[in-house]
C-alpha cells in the first residue's frame, strides 16, 4: 500500500471518477406465464390431449453509462416449471444464457457505434423486432454504426456468424429457421412532427447445403429485403403501413420474388381506440412455380401480427401459400390502469391452393385483458379461438379442421428498477 506508483494510480482514478459523469443501473424482469393449448400454432389432431404448462423468464439487466460510453449486459434463465428435479445440484435443462452484452460508444453528438450481442428493433417490428413475447427474446451478434441529426436516423449494421474459432474453412454448421451466416443492412428514418418514414435494405447470406442428406455445406446464397414503413395522420385518423420486396435466392437453386404490403387506420374518438387493417404476404401456388414467391418477415416480432395463435410466420408457414389478413380491433378502457383488446382476423391464402380449393383459411378472435395492478407489476390474460376452414387443413399437413382450436393464457410480469448509482453524488 506504500508503493508510490500505486498511490499515484489511485489518485488518478479518483480524479477521473470525479471528472466523468458515471451511472450504474440494475433492473429485473421476472415473468411467469401459464398456457392452455388446444390447437395453438396448428390444428388440433384427433385423439390427443390438450397441453398446459407454466414457463418463466428470470432476467437481470445491468447498465453502466458515461457521456461517451454505455455498457449493457443482460443474463437470463428461461425454464418451465418442473423441468428440473428437486434438490438436483445443477440446472437440468441448460436454461441459463447471455441475452445481451454490448458496448455503445458515442463519438460525438451525431455519430456512435453499438457492438456486441444486442436486440435490434425498428418501426412496428415487422422485419426486425425484439420478440419480447417469447421468453428467450431475439438477439443478434452484430456491429452497428449509427448517425442521428434533426429527426434523421441512419443505422448501418453487419454481422458474421461462425460456430466457433477454427483454423481452416468457414462453413457455418448451425442451421435453423433463417439463421444467417452473414448480414448487412442499412436503415434510414426521417421523423417530422406527426409523421415518419423509413427505408430498409437487408442482405442475408445463408449457408447452402448439398448431398443426398442435404448436410454438406457448400457456398452461401443471398436473400435481399428492401422496403419502407410509414406513419402519417389524416385529421384524427392515424395511418400506418409498409411495403417490402424480397428477391435473390430462396435456397441455393431457387430464385425468389416476393412482397409484403400492409395498411392500418386507427381512430380514438374518446377512451376507446378503433382500428381497421390489412396485410398481404405473397405466397407460392401449391400447383408449383418456377420461382419461390413466398415472403417471410425474417427477424420481426411475428407474434403480434396475423393472430396471437401463431398459425402463420412464427416458426412456420415459410415457403407456403402466403397470407391475406384483414382485421378489425378495438381497445376498451376498463379502468385507470387496465384495458381490453378485442381483435378479429379474416384469413385467406395469397396464392392458389391445389385443385382450385377455396382460399378462405379461417377466422380468429383474440381477447387480451391487461392490468397494471401496482408499480412494476402487470397482469395479462388472453383467450383466442380459431374457426378453421377445410382449406386450413391443406396448408397444415392434412390435420382435421373440425376440432375445437383455442388457446388461453395468464401472465404476471414483475420488472422493477432495482437501483441506480450515480458515482458523482
Amino acid at each position: 500500500m506504500t508503493n508510490p506508483t500505486f498511490k499515484l494510480l489511485l489518485v488518478f482514478l479518483l480524479i477521473v471518477n470525479a471528472a466523468v459523469a458515471q451511472t450504474f443501473e440494475a433492473d429485473a424482469d421476472v415473468r411467469a406465464r401459464f398456457e392452455y393449448r388446444h390447437g395453438f400454432n396448428n390444428l388440433f389432431p384427433d385423439n390427443a390431449d390438450p397441453a398446459a404448462f407454466v414457463q418463466q423468464r428470470t432476467r437481470l439487466n445491468l447498465g453502466y453509462a458515461t457521456e461517451k460510453l454505455k455498457l449493457f449486459i443482460a443474463v437470463q434463465d428461461v425454464s418451465t416449471w418442473g423441468d428440473t428435479r428437486q434438490i438436483l445440484p445443477v440446472d437440468g435443462n441448460d436454461s441459463f444464457s447471455l441475452f445481451q452484452a454490448y458496448a455503445l460508444l458515442n463519438f460525438n453528438e451525431n455519430w456512435s457505434t453499438k457492438v456486441g450481442r444486442q436486440s435490434i428493433s425498428y418501426d412496428n417490428q415487422r422485419i426486425f423486432g425484439g420478440l419480447d413475447w417469447a421468453m428467450q427474446g431475439r438477439f443478434h451478434d452484430a456491429a452497428i454504426l449509427k448517425y442521428q441529426k434533426d429527426g434523421f436516423n441512419m443505422d448501418l449494421g453487419a454481422a458474421y456468424s461462425q460456430e466457433k474459432p477454427v483454423n481452416e474453412g468457414n462453413a457455418y454448421l448451425i442451421s435453423g429457421f433463417f439463421t444467417y451466416k452473414t448480414m448487412q443492412y442499412a436503415y434510414l428514418k426521417k421523423a417530422w412532427e406527426k409523421s415518419s418514414a423509413s427505408f430498409l435494405f437487408l442482405n442475408n447470406g445463408f449457408q447452402d447445403y448439398t448431398g443426398p442428406d442435404n448436410d454438406i455445406p457448400e457456398g452461401v446464397y443471398y436473400r435481399h429485403t428492401m422496403g419502407s414503413y410509414f406513419e402519417f395522420p389524416i385529421q384524427n385518423v392515424k395511418m400506418a403501413g409498409s411495403a417490402y420486396y424480397q428477391f435473390g435466392k430462396a435456397n441455393g437453386t431457387t430464385d425468389l420474388s416476393a412482397y409484403e404490403l400492409s395498411l392500418e387506420a386507427t381512430f380514438k374518438p374518446g377512451s376507446t381506440l378503433f382500428g381497421l387493417g390489412m396485410e398481404m404476404l405473397s405466397g407460392t401456388d401449391q400447383e408449383g412455380d418456377s420461382r419461390n414467391r413466398s415472403f417471410f418477415p425474417l427477424y420481426g416480432t411475428n407474434h403480434k401480427f396475423n393472430g396471437f395463435m401463431d398459425y402463420f410466420y412464427v416458426g412456420n408457414h415459410a415457403n407456403n401459400v402466403g397470407l391475406n389478413d384483414m382485421y378489425a380491433k378495438a381497445v376498451f378502457d376498463t379502468g385507470e390502469k387496465s384495458n381490453l383488446l378485442l381483435k378479429t382476423h379474416y384469413f385467406m391464402s395469397n396464392a392458389e391452393l391445389q385443385n382450385d380449393a377455396d382460399r378462405y383459411l379461417g377466422t380468429e378472435v383474440d381477447l387480451v385483458y391487461t392490468n397494471n395492478i401496482m408499480k412494476y407489476v402487470k397482469l395479462g390474460m388472453g383467450y383466442s379461438h380459431m374457426f378453421a376452414s377445410d382449406s386450413m387443413s391443406l396448408i397444415k399437413g392434412g390435420r382435421p379442421n373440425d376440432n375445437t382450436n383455442n388457446w388461453a393464457w395468464v401472465q404476471l410480469i414483475v420488472n422493477p428498477k432495482l437501483f441506480t448509482v450515480d458515482f458523482n453524488k
